[in-house]
């Protein structure tokens, strides 16, 4: 069953950037923030993780520091980069917990869901 990927576009309209290879992120697991109609969950915001944000997601119920062998995930932790859910990271921003953003490795299509404003207020 294959999936077909969006353009690979950042939000400032340039070539989508890798977000991280270590460890390897993406809803299609090739280290960018690459999405397709598929991706339900708008994985387009490539975030620089901090302890404030890990522990604020696994409070909302997204545990992303716990490792999950069976899922080959080593769990995250802080200064990981990581493609973030659009709809997470801007509920982190309006929760003041929001991680810093690569706008370059940032996936146009998050912008069906956060304003460019914001993510350029949490950019690196």
């Amino acid at each position: 069953m294959g999936f077909t990927m969006d353009k690979s576009v950042n939000v400032l309209g340039q070539p989508l950037r890798s977000c991280s290879q270590d460890p390897v992120t993406g809803f299609f697991r090739n280290g960018t923030c690459d999405t397709c109609a598929e991706d339900r969950g708008s994985h387009t915001v490539c975030a620089v993780m901090t302890a404030e944000f890990l522990a604020y997601s696994k409070y909302v119920g997204n545990d992303l520091s716990t490792p999950r062998p069976e899922y080959q995930f080593a769990g995250l932790k802080p200064g990981d980069h990581w493609c973030l859910c659009a709809s997470r990271f801007l509920q982190a921003h309006d929760e003041g917990v929001a991680p810093r953003v690569n706008l370059a490795a940032t996936h146009e299509r998050a912008l069906d869901i956060v304003p460019l404003e914001v993510l350029e207020a949490n950019a690196l």
